[in-house]
C-alpha cells in the first residue's frame, strides 16, 4: 500500500502546474463550476423542451431535476461533509511530505483534505445521468469530456492526488448510473433528439472558448 501512495504522489507531481501563465489562468476558470452554469441551463433547455410534448410535463421535468440534484447530493455532498472528514487524506498542497514541492495557482490549495475529488464524483455523476437519459452517442463524448477535463485541473493545481481523482469518477459514475436506474423505476424517460442535443454541445464548446480567450487577455 505504501508504494502505492507513492507512486500517487510522483504520478501528481508530473500533472501538477506548468510554465505558462496562460494556462495557469485557463485552469483556473475551467476548474471554477460557476463557469459550467451555461452547460447546466443548456441540460436544462433540452429537458425541458423534450418533457412539454408530454401530459405530465410539470411532472416529468421536476423528476428530472430531482435525479439531477440527487446526482450531485450523493456523488459529491456526501463526499464533502462525511469522506473527506473520516478518510482525513491531506490533499497534496497541504501534504507535509510533497506539499512544498506542489506547484499552485494564486496560492490557491484548496481545504485540508482531498479523499475523494468531488469534482470527478459530481461531474461524472452528472456526465453518467445525462448520457444515460439522452442515449446520444456525441453528448455522452462531450459530457465525459467535460468531466475529464474537470479533473485534469484539479491534478494540474494539485489540489488532489490521482488516486483522488480515479476514486471520485468511480464513485461518480455508481451514482450516476444508480441514479438513472432509480429514475426509470418512477417513470419511462422521453426520447431525446439528436438536434436537441446539439445544444448543451454548442454551449459547451463556446464556453470553453470564452475561457480560452479571456485567459489570452
Amino acid at each position: 500500500m505504501e508504494e502505492i501512495i507513492q507512486y500517487d504522489k510522483q504520478l501528481l507531481l508530473w500533472f501538477n502546474g506548468s510554465d505558462s501563465l496562460f494556462l495557469d489562468s485557463l485552469i483556473m476558470t475551467l476548474t471554477n463550476a460557476k463557469t459550467w452554469i451555461p452547460l447546466y441551463l443548456g441540460l436544462f433547455y433540452v429537458v425541458v423542451k423534450t418533457n412539454l410534448k408530454s401530459n405530465t410535463a410539470v411532472r416529468d421535468i421536476l423528476l428530472v431535476m430531482a435525479a439531477a440534484g440527487a446526482c450531485v447530493l450523493l456523488a459529491g455532498t456526501i463526499d464533502d461533509t462525511i469522506v473527506k472528514p473520516l478518510v482525513a487524506r491531506w490533499r497534496p498542497t497541504h501534504d507535509p511530505e510533497i506539499g512544498s514541492l506542489v506547484d499552485t495557482v494564486n496560492d490557491y490549495r484548496g481545504g485540508n483534505y482531498g479523499f475523494f475529488s468531488a469534482h470527478a464524483a459530481n461531474t461524472f455523476s452528472i456526465a453518467v445521468f445525462f448520457s444515460l437519459l439522452m442515449r446520444q452517442r456525441l453528448l455522452t463524448i462531450f459530457l465525459v469530456a467535460w468531466s475529464l477535463t474537470n479533473c485534469y485541473t484539479r491534478l494540474y493545481l494539485g489540489v488532489h492526488y490521482p488516486g483522488d481523482i480515479t476514486v471520485g469518477l468511480i464513485w461518480g459514475g455508481l451514482v450516476g448510473f444508480c441514479v438513472y436506474k432509480g429514475y426509470c423505476r418512477l417513470t419511462r424517460p422521453a426520447i431525446y433528439t439528436r438536434q436537441l442535443c446539439y445544444v448543451p454541445m454548442a454551449i459547451l464548446c463556446l464556453t470553453v472558448l470564452v475561457a480560452v480567450v479571456m485567459a489570452l487577455l
